[in-house]
């Protein structure tokens, strides 16, 4: 049996950094009545993308996948305190993370890539790294079974009703 305790997701899972500004989220969304920006959703937008990467036949490494899909939104909280744009703060914390657990500098600048425009419609279609987060972080969200649909500022084309991966 394969030991992953040391692999690159489990070292961004354990990294303090991760940990504090993850705790920072779960304050700030603890009575959110939408989507939230948890574990939960970190790990299906990392899953989809490696199902899209398989399906679609794009060789994007699998620790790169992971490691955009645990860290797109790990800056959500300086969107709701400080108004930056949450995509670009998750792209400054994570290449603190990344940089301590070992990627090149390629890799951080492909990651971060991926990170700071997961938001950018424009990229949707891209076979590569920032294209498969974009689409898989879409793809998460769960409209049809939401019960704050009604409440929800998502424009309806925008909300998912359907099932892909």
């Amino acid at each position: 049996m394969n030991d992953f305790r040391n692999d690159t997701r489990n070292k961004i899972l354990q990294h303090p950094l991760f940990i504090k500004h993850y705790k920072k989220i779960a304050q700030d969304e603890k009575n959110r009545p939408f989507c939230r920006h948890d574990i939960s959703h970190f790990l299906d937008v990392a899953r989809i993308a490696m199902i899209i990467n398989t399906k679609e036949n794009y060789a994007i490494a699998e620790n790169l996948i992971y490691a955009a899909g645990l860290l797109h939104d790990i800056g959500r909280h300086k969107q709701y305190h400080e108004g930056i744009d949450h995509a670009q703060a998750s792209a400054k914390i994570a290449k603190k993370i990344l940089i301590d657990c070992s990627f090149s500098d390629k890799d951080i600048d492909i990651i971060t890539d991926a990170i700071s425009t997961h938001r950018t419609m424009a990229i949707a279609n891209e076979g590569s790294l920032r294209g498969l987060i974009y689409r898989a972080d879409k793809m998460s969200r769960n409209c049809f079974f939401c019960e704050a649909t009604d409440k929800c500022n998502w424009p309806q084309e925008k909300k998912r009703t359907t099932i892909i991966y």
